[in-house]
């Protein structure tokens, strides 16, 4: 008989809870108990200005500001009508806030947009304020614009909306017991599993999920790049094939590219073939845009059987968890996350974060700064790994 089983790293209590039923694929998850609004967003209005374009928000990280631009279309918009959208997002957020370094765009079609993780958009660019005259003489042939063809996967599904907290294991009692074992005794990666670093070396992995996401990553990079640290990205399929500019930004940082499926979807309950193709679409569109294999994957809030070890093996590819989770998904605060981050350090910690929230942005430069000074090396998965 089996049940569903979590299985705890390292200070995280061993507990065990009723099967709880398979979500349809497709079906929107529920989120996390004790989840909170993120805080407010800033925006920006100006007129005249298009009805479709809908919202346009800016943040921060301390040294440079970017915008997103929310476009909604309705159905028959062609090619040029968007680009022109496009263009009046870029040049009247530039224009009406003069700190701006960069405008995102993202443009929907308005009878199937449902939010972040629902349809694909059907065009979305990144435009620096320096390359502006750049993407308005080239238009289409702007490197960071992302205008989209036919789909990857013949259906649309909604990605999971709960994050990553405790690993939840799939799973007999025997295999279960198999796999505390292996959580409290290995380091390093052995059979396709990788759980936590060399305890006795002071280093530590950065990692992000769920990337990428417009406006956020760029001030993510930015903040790594200040602090001169790499960081292993798991990335969502989906959000890579329609900005893939930032996957380029990722790979021209020094930083790792890693699989978190193609739509976010939990895998433990699914087809085999479907969470197969789940990893195989991820990767397809990684190594395209990358030009590099991947070696990392990480399955959705951490849910995992022994078939889905089995799938990512098969693919060449290392399940990677986690020891340090102060989750961030959940907006507790700069200083729970901050505070959660610094209790949990640990030498070969992989430390678990998520790239579009701004109370991680804002806290992670004094984080890097106090594990540098108890004399920590901030990494990727795989140098910790190595």
């Amino acid at each position: 008989m089996k049940r569903l089983l979590i299985a705890a790293l390292l200070v995280l209590p061993l507990a065990a809870r009723p099967m709880t039923p398979v979500v349809p694929p497709g079906a929107v998850q529920p989120r996390a108990p004790g989840y909170q609004a993120a805080p407010k967003v800033a925006t920006l209005q100006w007129e005249p200005r298009p009805h479709q374009i809908r919202r346009v928000e800016y943040a921060g990280n301390g040294h440079i500001e970017v915008a997103h631009a929310l476009v909604l279309v309705e159905k028959g918009a062609d090619q040029q009508e968007l680009l022109g959208l496009v263009r009046q997002s870029v040049q009247g957020a530039l224009r009406e806030r003069s700190s701006l370094s960069q405008v995102d765009v993202s443009v929907y079609h308005a009878g199937t947009y449902l939010s972040f993780g629902g349809p694909p958009p059907m065009m979305t660019a990144s435009v620096p304020r320096s390359r502006l005259q750049e993407f308005l003489d080239e238009g289409m042939n702007f490197e960071r614009l992302w205008y989209g063809g036919a789909p990857l996967h013949p259906t649309v599904r909604a990605e999971a909306t709960v994050g990553e907290g405790q690993i939840v294991f799939h799973g007999s009692d025997q295999q279960l017991a198999k796999h505390q074992v292996r959580q409290r005794e290995q380091f390093g990666q052995s059979d396709g599993l990788f759980f936590r670093g060399n305890p006795h070396h002071l280093r530590v992995a950065l990692t992000f999920d769920d990337s990428p996401h417009p406006m956020y990553e760029t001030l993510l990079l930015d903040t790594l790049a200040r602090a001169q640290v790499h960081a292993t990205f798991f990335c969502i399929g989906r959000n890579a094939r329609v900005y893939p500019f930032f996957i380029a930004d990722m790979v021209e940082g020094g930083h790792e590219i890693a699989n978190h499926t193609f739509h976010h979807l939990r895998l433990p309950g699914l087809p085999r073939a479907e969470a197969r193709q789940e990893m195989e679409l991820a990767n397809s569109v990684l190594e395209e845009v990358s030009g590099r294999p991947v070696r990392l994957f990480r399955p959705p809030g951490g849910d995992y059987s022994p078939e889905t070890l089995d799938l990512a093996r098969s693919l060449g590819m290392v399940t990677t968890f986690w020891t340090d989770d102060p989750g961030d998904f959940n907006n507790p605060g700069e200083s729970t996350i901050e505070g959660r981050l610094l209790d949990q350090l640990r030498p070969g910690g992989i430390v678990l974060l998520h790239d579009n929230v701004q109370e991680t942005i804002d806290i992670l430069p004094a984080f890097l700064e106090v594990a540098k000074i108890q004399g920590y090396r901030v990494d990727t998965a795989s140098q910790l790994m190595d």
